[in-house]
């Protein structure tokens, strides 16, 4: 298979696939650290490389959901909490087989404005679905809970500066991924310049 055949294999058959939906069935942790050494890829101005993963397997993903879930009900007034919200929470550990934090820590070259550091880890984090996908697995990048809280941030011991940008579940897919689909045709989202 050609190259670029394969890379656009990857990137269309990527798919967002909920921890509900995922099958229980454990990632080697080799394989998950694979996916870690290819995210660690992606472009960064200045060499920073602000991506930094917090990585939760065996135990410890059922361990991090209750915790994430219990910092929803403590964090949220009793008038917004949602009690569907902090099921959800608690359950995605129970198929999920590894949990990512994925973080921006701000480095400290003043001259590289944040957002390029924001970026940077969104194209590792980019890298590391597009690894999963080529082994297979499902993935889904959330942003839900307390992921951009300051209780999660703090839980994280993340400096002031730093920023958690998504939680990454992974795990196999527990049935079949549905086909892909934009909603918009490209031709809205692109204009040419001649």
């Amino acid at each position: 298979m050609e190259k670029s055949t394969t890379l656009e294999l990857l990137i269309t058959q990527r798919r967002s696939v909920k921890p509900a939906n995922m099958s229980g069935r454990k990632i080697a942790d080799h394989t998950v650290q694979h996916l870690l050494e290819l995210a660690d890829w992606a472009p960064t101005h200045g060499y920073t490389e602000p991506w930094y993963f917090v990585v939760y397997s065996g135990d410890k993903v059922k361990e991090f959901c209750a915790q994430h879930a219990a910092l929803y009900k403590a964090n949220t007034p009793p008038e917004k909490f949602l009690q569907g919200n902090y099921d959800k929470l608690l359950q995605h550990g129970e198929k999920a087989s590894h949990v990512i934090v994925a973080c921006m820590k701000r480095g400290d070259n003043p001259k590289i404005p944040e957002i390029e550091e924001v970026e940077a880890v969104a194209c590792a984090v980019q890298n590391l679905l597009l690894a999963a996908t080529a082994y297979d697995l499902a993935s889904f990048w959330s942003t839900g809970g307390m992921t951009y809280s300051p209780a999660l941030h703090q839980y994280l011991e993340l400096g002031e500066a730093d920023k958690v940008l998504g939680l990454l579940y992974l795990g196999y897919p527990g049935e079949e991924l549905p086909a892909g689909r934009r909603i918009k045709p490209l031709t809205e989202k692109v204009k040419w310049v001649k």
